[in-house]
């Protein structure tokens, strides 16, 4: 869900966007938005005017199937002054391809907070199968504040939108002038409108979308932060909700500063796996012929880079900068390939590679005719993060401090990066607090065994808030994302959604490596 080491998806700090869409931009949002009905009288109904809403439904680019329609809805800022303030929701729609065998509507987010979903049903990243999009319509959006939905922008430089950093003790005023500042910005920028730029109010948003498609229920598909938005609307309806596949899932009772924290304590045994693997092939790497000296090698590669940069593509790479690609380690072979190449050009005898990214399922945008912010992305993560769960931050910048050392020494490769100061130390309360998780709604939670973004813990943990689930993890899977990278988790997901029949119970299945090694794509 992210850029390099930027925050546009703060569950997947360190990740490169791969899904760049190629589409030219749309006209749909240059015409008028929904006509909404006539208000109702408020005691019968104040959310009417809302979900009686007729959308405009247009195609949403000249370079995109003609099937694929876009239109703009309104949704109150304030579920609690519905009459007030008013924010645009951008929707997508491409049909079900069978009207016989269709049964309703299938709600897709990719993830963040931040990430904007509304190309989603078109993106050719998305391998939705085809019985899939027999049974739904495929509904993509942006949620609020984000791309064609109402963006938001702090104003922030490039340097205030490079928030994954390391603890140094030298730097530390600088790191909390730089978290205050960007808070501030926000605050200055966004005003009481970021109070309102919740999960919640996102969820609330679903079920607008849900009552203005005309449905009872909605199904739904979100990956990774998507995932904590899809239980959040079955704790808030539980009524509404249909198949609800959550894929990569997020902790829900560590959502907040727990998930980077949760991203540090995850790095440690994938760590400890890639130097096992490595040292079984010392021959071809030559790191070591026991975990302890690959280890050693990898440690003293980066001191000696924190005194002297490696030359890594034409840039400069401290040891702080190889410790903050820790993603790459998930992925053994290609952080073996990775290392032993720092290594040699550490030695002189070759040029660096720039190292593999961490894998994103995110989905990214076409440019559409609204132009977006250019620090969107990082304003709405921090923006919903923040206003969700901002009480619970230390306000103490001490504590921040304190936090980093003793997590560093924890967590090596990324203790301090997850623990140091953010700008949620600053932020104002948002107008609600996190919703909590706890309920008997049936789900379905996919999750890789090796998940750089939201480890395996995180799954599990998900699979007890909802007890009505069921998780489906596959032993020795990499990388971020699962449905739609035919891996063994595809065939039971498809037939959830289609069949609405669960797993009876919890699977733990194996993807042949010889399948990986064929459908392994640059976004997972």
């Amino acid at each position: 869900m992210v850029r390099n080491t930027r925050t546009a998806s703060l569950l997947a700090i360190g990740i490169a966007a791969t899904f760049v869409s190629a589409l030219t931009p749309a006209t749909a949002f240059s015409s008028p938005r929904a006509s909404a009905a006539s208000p109702a009288p408020a005691a019968q109904d104040p959310l009417r005017p809302y979900t009686e809403q007729q959308p405009r439904w247009q195609r949403c680019d000249a370079g995109s199937p003609a099937a694929f329609q876009c239109a703009t809805l309104e949704v109150p800022l304030d579920y609690s002054d519905p009459g007030g303030k008013k924010m645009d929701i951008a929707v997508s729609r491409l049909k079900a391809s069978s009207a016989k065998e269709r049964r309703g509507v299938l709600l897709l987010n990719p993830g963040g907070p931040g990430g904007p979903g509304l190309n989603m049903p078109v993106d050719p990243m998305m391998k939705f199968p085809e019985e899939v999009r027999r049974h739904y319509d495929l509904i993509g959006f942006d949620p609020r504040g984000v791309g064609q939905s109402s963006p938001i922008s702090c104003g922030l430089t490039p340097d205030e939108q490079e928030l994954d950093y390391p603890y140094r003790a030298e730097t530390f005023a600088k790191d909390v002038e730089r978290a205050r500042t960007v808070a501030d910005k926000c605050q200055a920028k966004g005003g009481d409108m970021l109070r309102h730029l919740t999960t919640r109010n996102t969820a609330r948003d679903m079920d607008v979308i849900r009552a203005v498609l005309g449905e009872k229920k909605i199904s739904y598909l979100g990956y990774s932060y998507g995932t904590y938005l899809g239980a959040v609307y079955t704790q808030m309806f539980p009524r509404r909700t249909d198949r609800f596949v959550l894929d990569s899932a997020v902790d829900p009772a560590r959502y907040g500063r727990g998930m980077f924290q949760a991203m540090a304590e995850g790095t440690e045994p994938a760590f400890i796996r890639w130097s096992e693997w490595t040292a079984q092939r010392h021959t071809t790497y030559q790191l070591g012929t026991t975990p302890a000296e690959v280890c050693a090698a990898f440690w003293k590669l980066v001191a000696q880079a924190d005194r002297n940069p490696i030359d890594s593509d034409g840039k400069p790479l401290t040891g702080d900068g190889i410790r903050a690609r820790r993603a790459t380690f998930f992925h053994a072979q290609e952080a073996a390939e990775w290392v032993a190449g720092l290594k040699k050009t550490a030695e002189g005898k070759k040029q660096a590679p720039a190292g593999t990214p961490e894998r994103d399922p995110s989905p990214r945008p076409p440019a559409f005719a609204r132009d977006v912010p250019a620090d969107n992305d990082t304003a709405m993560a921090w923006a919903v993060l923040c206003a969700d769960t901002g009480s619970t931050w230390p306000s103490d910048t001490e504590q921040y401090r304190r936090d980093a050392i003793r997590d560093k020494a924890r967590y090596p490769l990324y203790g301090d990066f997850a623990s140091t100061i953010k700008p949620c130390a600053f932020w104002k309360p948002g107008s609600e607090p996190a919703a909590t998780v706890n309920n008997d709604v049936s789900a379905l939670i996919l999750q890789n065994e090796w998940d750089p973004a939201t480890p395996l813990a995180g799954g599990r943990a998900m699979h007890r808030a909802l007890r009505g689930s069921r998780m489906i993890t596959v032993a020795g899977g990499e990388g971020h994302g699962v449905y739609g990278t035919a891996s063994c988790a595809d065939k039971s997901a498809t037939a959830y959604l289609t069949t609405g029949r669960l797993p009876a119970k919890d699977v733990t299945c194996q993807t042949p490596v010889e399948q990986k090694e064929q459908t392994h794509t640059p976004g997972h």
